[in-house]
């Protein structure tokens, strides 16, 4: 099986933004471009919140680690998990400085409510696939933690979700090793986008520039 070297690893959190838009990922992690909205910025505080990789505590039979460091060499991708919760079990991993076997339980947070898409679930489901090659372990479910309602959701990490995970970065690797940016083409989505005036959606809507450009005029004027 081909393994990647780590100049070539993707940004792992680059899968949500590749599964709801091809061209806000190749925006974002080829061209370099990036836009605040206040969508983004509720979601960096909340998760300033979960990151201190230099903060881990133990509450009885769970170890809680956050901020950890994760990677695929198979996958070619490099990141960090909110949460990973390392849960006494029978059946689990030895973990070094501690007794007993653990198994691995990753967090993920978000700062709304449940999406209609599974934007965050893929996400969650990458971190899981990365901490099972790092640490030799096998991991049934995950959660995710919403801000809004303040609930975690649980997650399980079915074959269905692994194989769209893998099919996703083989993709994200294949434009990006071709510096290739997907062309507009606009959806409702591109309304809550922090990048649609970069992206400029709405050229895709019409044949030519003179057309966009006599439409802008008309606008103008009303």
């Amino acid at each position: 099986m081909m393994e990647y070297g780590e100049d070539d690893y993707l940004m792992l959190s680059g899968i949500q933004h590749f599964a709801f838009c091809r061209r806000q990922w190749a925006l974002i992690h080829i061209e370099q471009q990036w836009a605040e909205n206040e969508r983004t910025i509720a979601g960096e505080l909340l998760h300033k919140n979960a990151h201190d990789p230099y903060f881990n505590q133990k509450r009885s039979d769970v170890i809680i680690s956050r901020g950890m460091p994760v990677f695929s060499r198979k996958m070619g991708i490099s990141g960090e998990c909110d949460i990973v919760e390392f849960r006494k079990a029978d059946d689990g991993i030895s973990l070094y400085g501690h007794r007993g076997l653990y198994e691995i339980y990753p967090i993920e947070y978000k700062k709304g409510k449940p999406k209609d898409t599974e934007i965050d679930v893929l996400q969650l489901t990458a971190q899981a696939m990365c901490l099972e090659e790092m640490l030799t372990a096998k991991i049934d479910e995950g959660a995710i933690f919403y801000g809004e309602i303040k609930r975690r959701d649980s997650i399980t990490f079915t074959d269905e979700l692994r194989s769209r995970v893998k099919g996703y970065f083989e993709e994200m690797h294949q434009l990006y090793d071709r510096r290739y940016t997907p062309r507009v083409k606009w959806s409702k989505g591109c309304n809550a986008c922090s990048l649609k005036d970069v992206c400029m959606p709405k050229l895709g809507k019409v044949s030519s520039v003179r057309e966009y450009i006599q439409k802008a005029v008309e606008e103008d004027c009303l």
